[in-house]
């Protein structure tokens, strides 16, 4: 698939694909005297490198040469200042309740007008890895953000020939109505009051993600959080994958091939820090062929079931990678981390979140070996990963709607990679539906993506808890333990206690005790407040969210099982 970049004569206009007042403002700046195109990875690094404040280190990069660098490329890092995670409370989306698009625009009009006095960058890359599903997503930058540009082509496909002559051969998107993907931003931007606009219509004053999916644009201001721009840029793929038949997948996707050649297709759903990417990298010891597509980002094709990575490259938590650390070969650049010298007086990155939480880094494609662009076999099993005490470390749902009402309810914890809001709870346990915070569009689309998985297509559905099982910690042994024996058929599910659509695989050292009266107070409360989160989609942003009444009476029905 691809994305519509021109236009004949008589398909421009009022009304027509492509042509409206959100994108009109955001894609003309593009075409400014002041933008500067930036065609090549050589290009954006010899800016970020010279950008000041930039961090040479003296780390090479490996294999630089075999995707766009030269040579004696070195890891660049750059650090943002106290703002170290992502910033939900900015983010605004045309469509939902309350939101005020015409207020909105404003502030991006004039963030437009006050650009015409830098130099601005304008980069492209393609998002969506196969000739199936690849769009072609444009950014906007100003001067001395030259980091954040090239981490943003890194993150993404650069216009490499191979993938520009694979582009060229893919299906238009949407029978080519679906226009390219334009990005303004500008981390400078500071929330000045401007004759004529309006700052009431933000979250925050100072800063804010604009997005208007269904005109593929947004805008991103005062924040300079690459991961903004990482997350930005696949909300908006996300949002035109889900128009055209896509579920929009944050998590990762492995093939186990195993020793009779039969494969077996795992997708992981979690929020960062919650084992997807340790789950979805595990090589097993050796036990199986294990194919990655990827740990944060894919798409599945909800009819032939196959999925497609949407990025090549990885954006990781460098805390758990320190310094010499074998992994660490494979950066390509860093943030929010700190460097000292070594030995021989060479500067060496400083990692496990000395300097501040969410130190991070992206690492090239060849730190999986086994990588792919896209798995044909279709996918066997979904794996909701929670950090729920009452769960244990696993159970199988029976039932499209119970196994996607629970996606839907994922239960987890807050991670480092977040800024949350003054006042909010850390270490509260909140839902996050599908693991997924950057949907744009109704969370109905994508309940019922993953209940036709499960109802017309036979997708198994589970849930592991990576967290505490009632004060027990699970460790990652146990979860991949878990994972192999069912990957090899041998784990034995039973009904679970009186849930007659949850079945689990007794996991030694974490059975749970459906007769100890403080355990089934405390799993029938989580359960409840499963119920009230359901139920309140149908008040909540004016039932924007609303969910199927089947969804709400599957989990119901687990509650009142447990009597």
């Amino acid at each position: 698939m691809s994305t519509k970049a021109y236009y004949p004569i008589n398909e421009i206009g009022k009304g027509k694909p492509g042509f409206a007042t959100t994108r009109s403002i955001i894609e003309a700046p593009f075409y400014g005297n002041n933008v500067i195109k930036v065609n090549t990875l050589r290009e954006a690094y010899e800016l970020a490198k010279n950008s000041p404040g930039t961090i040479v280190t003296d780390m090479p990069v490996y294999r630089g040469e075999e995707f766009g660098l030269d040579k004696d490329a070195k890891v660049l890092l750059f650090n943002d200042g106290a703002i170290t995670g992502r910033y939900a409370t900015a983010r605004r989306i045309a469509g939902e309740p309350g939101v005020n698009c015409g207020a909105l625009d404003k502030v991006v009009m004039d963030a437009v007008y006050e650009t015409r006095w830098k130099t601005m960058y304008h980069a492209e890359v393609f998002a969506g890895l196969d000739p199936e599903y690849m769009v072609k997503v444009h950014l906007l930058i100003p001067e001395g953000e030259e980091n954040i540009l090239y981490n943003w082509m890194l993150n993404f496909q650069y216009m490499s020939d191979q993938y520009v002559n694979m582009y060229k051969a893919s299906k238009p998107v949407g029978d080519g109505k679906e226009p390219d993907i334009y990005i303004f931003s500008d981390p400078q931007w500071n929330g000045s009051d401007r004759p004529g606009v309006d700052l009431s219509c933000l979250s925050d004053p100072k800063c804010l993600c604009y997005f208007n999916t269904d005109q593929n644009c947004a805008a991103i201001l005062g924040m300079r959080y690459f991961g903004e721009h990482k997350k930005g840029t696949l909300t908006m793929v996300w949002a035109l994958a889900n128009r055209n038949g896509y579920a929009s997948c944050h998590g990762g996707q492995k093939e186990y091939t195993l020793s009779d050649g039969s494969k077996y297709v795992a997708s992981v759903f979690g929020l960062s820090g919650s084992g997807k990417s340790t789950i979805t990298h595990a090589k097993h010891g050796g036990k199986y062929g294990v194919t990655v597509l990827h740990d944060d980002a894919f798409i599945i094709n909800t009819d032939t079931c196959s999925s497609v990575a949407i990025e090549p490259t990885y954006f990781d938590k460098t805390q758990d990678y320190p310094t010499g650390c074998e992994d660490n070969k494979f950066l390509l650049t860093a943030q929010n981390c700190s460097c000292t010298l070594d030995e021989d007086g060479k500067i060496q990155l400083v990692t496990e979140d000395i300097r501040n939480g969410n130190g991070r880094a992206i690492k090239s494609k060849l730190w999986s070996p086994n990588r792919v662009d896209k798995i044909e076999s279709p996918v066997n099993a979904i794996f909701w990963i929670m950090k729920d005490p009452t769960i244990p470390p696993v159970v199988k749902l029976k039932g499209a709607s119970l196994a996607s009402v629970m996606g839907a309810t994922l239960a987890t914890k807050r991670s480092s990679a977040e800024r949350l809001a003054p006042g909010a709870d850390p270490n509260a346990l909140v839902v996050v539906p599908y693991a997924n915070p950057f949907r744009t569009y109704p969370l109905a689309n994508d309940y019922e993506k993953f209940k036709k998985l499960v109802e017309e297509k036979n997708v198994d559905c589970y849930i592991i808890n990576t967290g505490d099982f009632m004060g027990k910690k699970v460790q990652p042994k146990d979860t991949l333990g878990i994972l192999e024996a069912i990957v090899d058929k041998k784990a034995e599910f039973k009904q679970w206690g009186p849930f007659t659509d949850i079945d689990i695989f007794e996991w030694e050292g974490f059975v749970p005790d459906l007769n100890d009266p403080e355990y089934t107070a405390q799993l029938k409360a989580r359960m409840e407040d499963r119920v009230k989160f359901v139920a309140n989609t149908a008040v909540v942003k004016e039932g924007y969210d609303k969910l199927p009444d089947d969804a709400l009476e599957a989990i119901q029905k687990v509650v009142d099982q447990l009597k």
